[in-house]
């Protein structure tokens, strides 16, 4: 598979893992637009949120919010994103959530 996010799951591209179990990979952004930018991404591939189903989301969820706590970010905010499709701002048709913070969000986001 030419996925981007498959391709780092299976090693072959390294990345800055925060948090991995059988299930999720985190890891963060190579293109910050926080302090703290990390992507949240499914191993089992899904193009988007639309092939996805509860389980998995809550998984990538309850990652997120442990990450927010152990960045450091949990109580000052932070924001977390699904982008779907072309005209959401999906860039890589993996699904990924981006977990967001350290800085004012403002909304809508620029």
């Amino acid at each position: 598979m030419n996925c981007l996010f498959c391709r780092i799951i299976e090693g072959q591209i390294p990345s800055s893992k925060v948090y991995e179990d059988e299930y999720v990979l985190a890891f963060r952004d190579i293109d910050p637009q926080a302090p703290t930018h990390i992507l949240i991404i499914p191993k089992k591939h899904y193009d988007s949120v639309l092939e996805a189903g509860p389980r998995i989301i809550g998984r990538m969820t309850e990652v997120a919010k442990k990450l927010a706590v152990s960045e450091g970010i949990a109580e000052n905010g932070f924001r977390i994103v699904i982008n779907t499709g072309e005209e959401g701002g999906q860039s890589v048709k993996h699904l990924h959530m981006h977990l967001l913070g350290g800085r004012s969000m403002q909304w809508p986001p620029g």
